[in-house]
């Protein structure tokens, strides 16, 4: 009982101190596949194997009911603590490569998101490409907005000069 309480407290501690918590089930990968996906998503988050029992009371604590539905059968989590994009797009593609990890959903700025939306969050451009094209777009516009002032002072100059 008190190693099922301590737990659930480690559990508890890992959803408040995730901005994101993304669920899978794992049937059928190996060991192996199992460590290369951890180490995959290091940087990023912490994959758990869980039991669902334990997690369900955890999540509650933490306040992440949505989960409850989705704990069925072998289940592990993504306990994001970084960039949530770039984990649910390697979760996606690890997915795609190993068809047994099967991405059921998750938790993201307190919304419960479906599996579909994960997807959809997989398929955003990373953070610094949107960085850059929004830069890029900056640029162009103030770029636009020189070129605008120079052709008033270019006309204003020559209307002095006649």
């Amino acid at each position: 009982m008190a190693q099922k309480d301590a737990s659930v407290n480690e559990l508890t501690k890992s959803f408040e101190s995730s901005n994101a918590v993304l669920l899978t089930e794992y049937r059928g990968l190996t060991v192996a596949q199992l460590k290369e996906l951890r180490n995959n998503i290091r940087q990023d988050a912490e994959y758990a194997v869980v039991k669902n029992t334990l997690t369900k009371i955890a999540a509650k604590a933490a306040g992440f009911d949505s989960l409850d539905d989705d704990l069925k059968g072998p289940s592990a989590i993504a306990f994001v603590h970084g960039d949530f994009v770039a984990t649910a797009k390697t979760l996606r593609d690890f997915a795609k490569a190993n068809p047994h990890l099967v991405i059921k959903g998750g938790v993201f700025e307190g919304k419960a998101l479906s599996a579909d939306e994960v997807n959809t969050y997989a398929s955003l451009e990373s953070r610094e490409v949107l960085l850059a094209k929004a830069a890029g777009m900056m640029k162009a516009t103030m770029g636009k907005a020189a070129a605008t002032i120079d052709a008033l002072r270019e006309k204003l100059e020559t209307a002095q000069a006649a």
